[in-house]
């Protein structure tokens, strides 16, 4: 089982011949394509059917969940349902398995990472904001705790942890991710986490449980190898 694992295509920015390349060579390279959010560069409905149109030719499951662009426009459902329509398994707090492996997928929020993380406490919108992520977490939670399968993937936009946001600035840590993502990981583990949103990020890391982490931001796939496609690929036995 190869899962081909991407994020962060922002499609309707421009077009990209790398993303291009991508979709055209993952029936070729895995059985699975993975997408971790911000699918689209402004959530509308024009970037939503772009990007549909472009995964009918991939031959292969697709699973993916929303990313903090894709709710720019104000219409993240329709963004999920133009691509629920054209096939993708899209994922917010539900667990599904494919091709005999479990995924489990949320968007996730930021907060920060240890003991920089923002705590709930003082104004009504640091609270607000604190409790997006614990809610994002709850998700994550419940959908893991769903599996059944030997094989588990949990699919996310946001960090979970601080390795993979590192050599971003510091300052923009607490957009980047949150810890709080990482405890579910640690109740409930699994084989591999994917996610994207830091561009700028660090490509592999782990969880205290030792759960590899890659950031699959299609920017960073892209730095890290110009020539190929910008997929990382993960094989199960």
């Amino acid at each position: 089982m190869r899962i081909a694992a991407m994020g962060d295509m922002h499609v309707g920015r421009t077009a990209s011949p790398s993303i291009s390349q991508a979709f055209g060579r993952v029936r070729e390279l895995a059985d699975v394509l993975v997408l971790c959010g911000d699918l689209t560069d402004r959530g509308t409905e024009e970037e939503a059917a772009q990007l549909a149109r472009d995964l009918k030719g991939v031959g292969v499951p697709v699973v993916a969940v929303l990313g903090n662009h894709d709710f720019e426009a104000g219409a993240p459902a329709l963004v999920s349902r133009i691509l629920s329509d054209a096939g993708v398994h899209m994922l917010d707090g539900e667990a599904i398995e494919v091709l005999g492996v479990g995924f489990a997928g949320i968007k996730g929020f930021g907060g920060g990472f240890g003991r920089g993380a923002l705590g709930p406490w003082g104004e009504p919108a640091i609270k607000a904001f604190v409790q997006e992520a614990v809610d994002e977490a709850m998700k994550l939670e419940t959908a893991l705790a769903r599996l059944r399968t030997p094989r588990k993937v949990a699919v996310l936009h946001y960090a979970p942890i601080r390795e993979t946001v590192e050599d971003e600035p510091p300052e923009i840590f607490p957009y980047l991710g949150s810890s709080r993502l990482e405890e579910p990981l640690s109740r409930y583990p699994v084989d591999v986490v994917f996610h994207g949103h830091a561009h700028g990020g660090r490509f592999e890391g782990r969880t205290a449980a030792g759960v590899p982490v890659f950031n699959v931001a299609a920017p960073l796939l892209i730095r890290r190898s110009p020539d190929a496609p910008p997929l990382h690929v993960v094989t199960f036995e």
